[in-house]
């Protein structure tokens, strides 16, 4: 049985998924696990990024707002075509991302409002990203980017989102499953998926935000964390190949077994599998999905996600977030 109360579970969700992504954002996108390692140790607290980051690639990253709708970078444009720049650099330890950032913001208006409005939220997104000095964070993922690409030529806000298949997708299900903590899952599952197809309209992408749903409720039911990926994880997640996983070293299940990138379909069952094998452990889990970089953020927030939800997020953690949920 979970061993955090019920009422208490989904909360713990929106925690993990915070603590993983503010651990992992000084070490986000490094692919060189040397480099990383390096650079910031064992990536065991919270750390604050350094100023460059030796595989960034916004020197090959372009966006050029048409207009005031569509200027989405702002202040962060200038760096945006320099070598070497921290995605994250302006961030403090304890931080979270944009994306995580937006969750935040989501579970914030959901709650206040007694309930989700996608058209409350499209407006409540716009206002975030067109604000001045908002956020602080330098990177802007690409479905962003897209979106107000789209915005700034005159399209409806529901009609700007793209087939974006990145695990950025799923960063805000947590905040909002726990925004709605007594719903029951036909409605959480279908709340969900509106919200997430108005950014990101990929099958992959929703499938998976689906199965994290049926996960959060699972385990907000009391079902154990393997006994709920088992049930539900369907084609993302294998116990047997996750028993022959375990023998081998993190960087190389998430490194040669599943990228360590981004996409969906190789994301998504990574951190299932690091679910799966840190059960029990959160801070281990969160660690090591660090650890493993690439995504790591993202990745982190459904991992941190399950984790939390699995046995509750430790109080030092809690503790270091900059910014603690409600």
């Amino acid at each position: 049985m979970s061993q955090v109360p019920e009422c208490e579970v989904l909360r713990q969700a929106f925690a993990g998924a915070l603590v993983a992504d503010a651990l992992a954002m000084p070490v986000h996108w490094y692919y060189d696990r040397a480099a990383l390692r390096a650079d910031y140790g064992a990536v065991d607290r919270f750390l604050p990024p350094r100023p460059e980051h030796p595989g960034s690639i916004l020197h090959r990253s372009h966006y050029a707002a048409e207009n005031p709708k569509g200027d989405i970078l702002r202040e962060q444009a200038a760096y945006w075509g320099q070598s070497g720049v921290h995605y994250h650099q302006f961030l403090q330890a304890g931080e979270n991302t944009l994306n995580l950032q937006l969750a935040r913001a989501l579970h914030a208006l959901v709650v206040g409002a007694g309930g989700y409005d996608a058209d409350a939220w499209l407006e409540c997104y716009v206002e975030f990203m067109l604000s001045p000095g908002r956020h602080r964070d330098t990177y802007v993922e690409e479905y962003h980017r897209a979106f107000f690409a789209n915005y700034s030529r005159g399209k409806k806000p529901r009609a700007c989102g793209i087939e974006d298949q990145h695990i950025g997708g799923l960063a805000q299900v947590a905040a909002l499953v726990a925004a709605l903590p007594q719903a029951e899952e036909k409605t959480l599952r279908a709340v969900v998926r509106a919200h997430v197809s108005l950014t990101h309209r990929h099958a992959g992408v929703l499938r998976a935000a689906d199965v994290m749903v049926r996960l959060l409720v699972a385990l907000r039911e009391g079902q154990p964390l393997r006994t709920a990926l088992l049930a539900v994880g369907g084609d993302f997640f294998s116990e047997r190949k996750s028993l022959g996983y375990a023998q081998q070293p993190d960087e190389t299940v998430v490194g040669r077994v599943f990228s360590p990138a981004c996409y969906i379909a190789e994301a998504f069952p990574a951190a299932l599998y690091l679910a799966w094998k840190y059960v029990g452990d959160f801070s281990a889990g969160i660690v090591a999905n660090a650890r493993c970089g690439g995504d790591n953020c993202h990745r982190g927030a459904v991992l941190g996600a399950l984790l939390g939800a699995a046995q509750g997020v430790p109080e030092r953690w809690m503790q270091g977030l900059l910014s603690p949920p409600p």
